[in-house]
């Protein structure tokens, strides 16, 4: 499957703005609130869980009659970019996993 440039740099532009989202956020809670790495996961999953309910509910309602195909076809577009950067995530942490297992003690 052939990856579009400017489908990855959506998705690129996405991802960026999720970390700054939690950066700012963090900063004005203050530091007794610091978010992790493992909290910024989270955000991303959720988001990630979002975008892919708001594709298949546009799919529905396209179905149904009752959404704008050009709203359909970026809300899918967008959860199927979402689906391609959780496979490539997967991937390196898999590739990260085996790397170190592999690695001599």
């Amino acid at each position: 499957m052939a990856v579009l440039p400017a489908a990855a740099a959506a998705a690129y532009q996405a991802i960026a703005n999720m970390g700054t989202a939690g950066a700012t956020s963090n900063a004005a809670a203050g530091a007794n609130a610091v978010g992790g790495f493992g909290d910024f996961l989270s955000k991303a999953m959720q988001d990630g869980i979002g975008t892919m309910k708001q594709g298949e509910t546009m799919a529905a309602r396209q179905v149904a009659g009752q959404a704008n195909i050009v709203d359909v076809v970026g809300a899918v577009n967008q959860a199927e970019i979402t689906l391609d950067t959780v496979v490539a995530v997967r991937d390196k942490v898999v590739q990260a996993y085996q790397s170190i297992m592999n690695m001599p003690i």
